[in-house]
């Protein structure tokens, strides 16, 4: 009589399926579900595709790429359908003989499950199927068996198969088998043995069982199989992979700052302009280094490379990693002070407004130069002066008294414009910095001095750098002229115009034609070493994020090794000819000079020092002294060397001649005070106030 109540309700059962069947909405198409299926990872990758990074985008569950059946071990399947579905390829979807089964199992009270493999993988496709508050209602477990039924009619066993395989949760976050193989066992889905593979299956209806209660229903279960691994090595297995948090190591670990700024839950998968290949050896040369430097108080380090025509970054290291207190931090885009890398460019607006010559002769000398809050005294590295130079060694050799010389003819705000157009866009107002300028005081990005020294490299034009690969090509835009940016990467390039400070065999040399520049903060905070050949600029940044000063570390010491070694892997194989001289340049004398303002024949190479102001001082605040009678109190007008046709203007007014030093009667308010030459244009200028 049980029995046959038994069968009834089966048929009833099928009875109300059949007619369920007719409204049940189709299932989705196997190449669909597999189409959707998103791996928790986000992936960053280079510009042939190959993964640079890897990064969590999810933050519920662990889910790996797609695993087709024949990227499984042999082992796996076996045991998947022993535990969960013996008759699997025999059934429709719904197994009657289980079913049958567990409905007489519940009218004895020993309820029990009979949902097939195909069940479940509709439960996975379709929400609403899932189970509320612990159990499937009756009528979810008929559309649950409909379902089934549809999906058998319109998928193969083996697609059946393969998305239940990548659908169905084993342990704590780790969905889908490549996800458990790895989490668990640091094994690549195919590499999985039997232990593992009896493991996984008695994982499916106890996910959170302890290792000791996994690798008992793993013993009893692979009884079933040919050749069943030992309930010990099965024991030794669950305690190993279960008796600690899944871990999940990343694929790839090259870019992590790039990846945290680029890959988002809506940014899956990025593609990027870098090189697998370069960002490796960058990552290794880098980390190298500091550990050489370790003694030395250095712990951080950035490097940035760019491609000179196309903007392309093709590599991006933002810290040391584990070696920094401060990992987390992009060091290609924090600011630091600029230390002496900005100095070509003071020089390269003096040669594009002819104020000085590579052969011209500034003075190496003592300085002092008035501020609002006391005098300036430049010093330079070796704190020694060398007296007449020619710009041409002071930028090499980056001397600092004619450097902030240079920047009194050029003058601040003018210099921060160029900067600011060659992509150095963080500078704060010109009068926040003063002839300090020229000597880093100014913080800058490692980023934004790779712009700038871009724009050298392309003749001076200025252009920003991408690093997605769908990112358009920025439009180029000249700040500097040809000549100006020619005349500073030669001088850079020149090693006998470092040779002052650096020696003529320094580690700058490259196999190759390079132009390069090193600087150093105040106090050894901060070591850049920035240069390009024709095709690829470099940067590389050494120093602590903390702001500690490294002890006795230079820019030759500290980031140009790095640079040196990047530059000639670039260059392995390819000569790195040096850039044609533009139309706008001569040759007189041993230099280049810009067309007009070259030496006439039979003159000596170097030219005569060009005159400037050095009293007042650019910005200088004057008081008038209460105890002075006004009808006493005067300025003193100086220029440098004085010179029988220079003459004043102040405000566009003639004052008089600057042959020798002036005395000039104070007027409150704000002035401009010129020196002129004997043909009355400007070669020198400051602005000044009288209070």
């Amino acid at each position: 009589m049980r029995r046959r109540r038994a069968l009834a309700a089966l048929g009833a059962a099928v009875l109300a399926g059949a007619l369920v069947w007719l409204a049940w909405p189709e299932p989705p198409p196997f190449a669909a579900v597999r189409a959707a299926h998103a791996p928790s990872e986000a992936l960053l990758l280079d510009r042939h595709g190959r993964v640079l990074h890897e990064r969590r985008a999810d933050a519920r569950e662990r889910r790996l790429p797609w695993t087709a059946l024949d990227e499984l071990s042999p082992a796996v399947v076996p045991a998947l359908l022993a535990v969960e579905d013996r008759r699997f390829f025999s059934h429709p979807g719904v197994d009657l003989r289980a079913l049958g089964g567990a409905l007489l199992a519940a009218l004895r009270g020993e309820p029990r499950g009979a949902s097939t493999l195909t069940m479940q993988l509709a439960a996975q496709l379709e929400p609403s199927l899932r189970p509320r508050r612990g159990a499937r209602s009756p009528a979810q477990k008929l559309r649950q068996a409909v379902f089934a039924l549809a999906l058998e009619a319109r998928w193969t066993k083996a697609e059946i198969l393969e998305a239940y395989l990548n659908g169905v949760s084993f342990r704590g976050e780790l969905v889908g088998v490549r996800a458990a193989a790895l989490g668990l066992f640091d094994r690549a889905p195919d590499a999985l043995g039997d232990a593992e593979a009896w493991l996984l299956a008695a994982l499916l209806r106890a996910p959170g069982a302890a290792p000791e209660g996994v690798a008992a229903r793993a013993c009893r279960l692979a009884a079933l199989g040919e050749a069943p691994p030992g309930c010990a090595e099965l024991r030794a297995l669950a305690e190993r992979a279960l008796g600690r948090a899944p871990a999940l190591r990343p694929r790839a670990a090259h870019a992590p700052h790039l990846a945290a700024r680029l890959l988002s839950s809506d940014a899956r998968s990025v593609r990027t302009t870098l090189d697998l290949a370069l960002q490796r050896r960058a990552n290794e040369t880098l980390r190298r280094q500091l550990e050489g430097l370790a003694g030395r108080n250095v712990r951080d380090g950035a490097v940035l490379v760019a491609d000179n025509e196309t903007g392309e970054v093709l590599a991006w290291v933002g810290s040391s990693g584990p070696l920094s207190r401060a990992p987390h931090v992009d060091f290609v885009r924090a600011r630091r002070q600029a230390g002496s890398t900005l100095k070509p460019f003071v020089y390269a607006v003096a040669f594009e407004e002819r104020r000085i010559a590579p052969a011209t002769r500034l003075d190496d000398s003592p300085l002092e130069l008035p501020t609002g809050v006391g005098g300036y005294r430049p010093e330079n590295y070796d704190r020694r002066f060398h007296g007449p130079v020619s710009a041409r060694l002071a930028l090499g050799s980056s001397l600092n008294v004619p450097a902030v010389r240079a920047l009194e003819l050029v003058g601040v705000a003018p210099l921060v414009r160029r900067l600011r157009g060659l992509g150095v866009a963080g500078l704060e107002r010109a009068d926040l910095y003063g002839p300090s300028l020229a000597l880093g005081a100014a913080d800058v990005s490692l980023f934004e001095l790779v712009s700038a020294y871009r724009a050298l490299a392309r003749g001076g034009v200025a252009g920003g750098l991408r690093v997605r690969a769908d990112e358009p090509t920025a439009p180029g835009e000249r700040v500097l002229s040809r000549e100006a940016a020619f005349l500073v990467a030669d001088v850079l390039s020149d090693r006998g115009s470092r040779s002052l400070t650096f020696g003529l065999e320094s580690t700058l040399g490259t196999r190759h034609w390079s132009a390069v520049k090193t600087g150093t903060s105040k106090d050894m905070r901060d070591n850049w070493c920035i240069g390009f050949s024709r095709r690829y600029t470099v940067g590389v940044w050494v120093g602590n994020g903390s702001g500690e000063p490294m002890w006795d570390v230079s820019g030759m010491d500290g980031a140009a090794p790095v640079w040196v070694e990047l530059m000639n892997a670039l260059h392995a194989g390819d000569p790195g000819e040096p850039p044609e001289p533009p139309p706008g340049l001569v040759r007189a004398a041993g230099e280049w000079w810009i067309a007009g303002t070259e030496p006439a024949a039979g003159l000596a190479a170097a030219a005569p020092r060009l005159a400037r102001i050095v009293s007042p001082a650019p910005d200088q605040m004057i008081a008038l002294d209460p105890d002075i009678p006004r009808a006493r109190e005067r300025v003193l007008l100086r220029a440098e060397p004085p010179g029988a046709g220079l003459s004043w203007s102040l405000d566009g007014a003639r004052l008089g001649s600057a042959a020798a030093p002036l005395l000039w009667a104070p007027v409150r308010g704000r002035h401009e005070l010129v020196l002129e030459d004997e043909a009355g244009r400007p070669l020198d200028a400051v602005r000044f106030v009288v209070r």
